[in-house]
């Protein structure tokens, strides 16, 4: 969880008047979590957040799944998926159970509409393109190798940097979850604090530093994802008209290349590279480190089981010092119940090296995952085969 932040025009104490220069009030909101237990935040409106002018149903969610449940290692070209105009209503599901649904989305603009997914909280993981995440608590730039977590209920927009490459493609890896995203428990002491053997601390963690107040009448559209169906909300005002905000609850984000990998003598297990936890998955980071030092090290991982999880892994570049034959944006599924380990050759190969420069992101679920219908078409059906040596 985030550490306290504020920014914009306070009142002295919580609930109390607070007064614009017209000599109305500011609207109260409590954004908050787990009803009143959870992480909150206090936000000051102009305008009521409750003036809705209509509602209206437009869709149904629904993920489709693979009709073939046999166990196997799988390999998608997630590279391949195409364009769409929405980052957040035209995603391509990948993989899916209770904890946790992986989508993909390459977006061509920004949404006109605001969007606010009240069943899940969000973590996005920016494969390529920049831009700013605009919401009710203020501007929150955005870079290539960024995480940026969006919890539950929040009002925001992604607003997309465009150069003059039309080219200049936005690749965005979304996890949502009903639980929370946490800093995993044993990085953190009795206070919640960082310590010293964390890969990262509260310095690394960017919170939104601006916060522009617009003060406009019109019709402004929201997306609201609840129950797994989409509802568009209709204000009678610009829904980013906060004057000021406090609190544990906000969008924040944090950069792939501010992890700062664990190394040893011996190779180090998956734990060390432990980024973030929820409820029912923990997720990784694989970051340029030099390799171990031991003179008889053997740099990549051993074969193992994954007797009680499935074993998600997205290739952020082209280099992985335990595979072949994957890319930039390629996604490898290692079920449990299925040992896995070094594709041929690759043991042999990093003897003797000092260093990798992999940049991927892996997300180890507890309960099996499901493949969505939506990426068969970008399956290499070879992967499976992909550890025998032909003579």
């Amino acid at each position: 969880m985030p550490y306290y932040h504020r920014l914009g025009t306070l009142p002295h104490k919580r609930h109390t008047v607070f007064r614009q220069p017209d000599g109305s009030l500011y609207s109260e909101h409590l954004v908050g979590s787990e009803g009143f237990s959870g992480a909150a935040s206090l936000l000051y409106h102009i305008h009521p957040p409750t003036r809705v002018l209509s509602t209206r149903f437009l869709r149904s969610i629904h993920v489709e799944a693979d009709p073939d449940p046999t166990l196997r290692m799988r390999h998608f070209h997630l590279a391949r998926v195409g364009q769409s105009k929405s980052a957040t209503l035209d995603r391509t599901p990948v993989l899916f159970n209770a904890d946790a649904t992986i989508s993909l989305v390459v977006p061509t603009q920004t949404d006109e509409f605001f969007y606010r997914n009240g069943q899940a909280e969000e973590v996005t993981f920016v494969s390529d393109g920049s831009g700013t995440l605009e919401s009710e608590f203020g501007e929150l730039a955005f870079r290539r190798g960024d995480y940026v977590v969006v919890p539950h209920g929040i009002l925001h927009r992604w607003r997309f940097d465009r150069g003059a490459d039309s080219s200049n493609n936005v690749r965005l890896l979304v996890v949502e979850t009903p639980s929370t995203i946490r800093i995993p428990r044993r990085y953190l002491n009795e206070l919640g604090q960082c310590m010293e053997h964390s890969p990262y601390c509260e310095r690394d963690i960017r919170p939104p530093d601006q916060l522009p107040t617009h003060d406009e009448r019109g019709e402004f559209r929201v997306v609201v994802k609840q129950r797994d169906v989409l509802t568009e909300v209709v204000l009678d005002h610009h829904p980013l008209d906060v004057v000021g905000w406090d609190g544990y609850n906000y969008p924040w984000a944090f950069s792939i290349h501010d992890f700062s990998p664990i190394t040893g003598a011996l190779h180090q297990p998956p734990p060390v590279h432990q980024t973030f936890q929820a409820d029912g998955f923990v997720l990784c980071s694989f970051t340029p480190r030099m390799y171990d030092y031991h003179p008889d090290a053997v740099p990549v991982p051993y074969n193992h089981s994954n007797t009680m999880s499935d074993e998600v892994i997205y290739y952020a570049n082209e280099e992985f010092m335990s595979r072949k034959g994957i890319s930039y944006g390629s996604m490898t599924v290692h079920p449990g119940g299925l040992p896995h380990g070094p594709h041929p050759g690759r043991v042999e190969a990093s003897l003797g090296q000092k260093r990798t420069e992999e940049l991927a992101v892996m997300v180890d679920t507890f309960r099996p995952l499901r493949v969505a219908h939506a990426v068969l078409e970008f399956e290499d059906p070879g992967y499976g085969r992909s550890w025998i040596e032909e003579p």
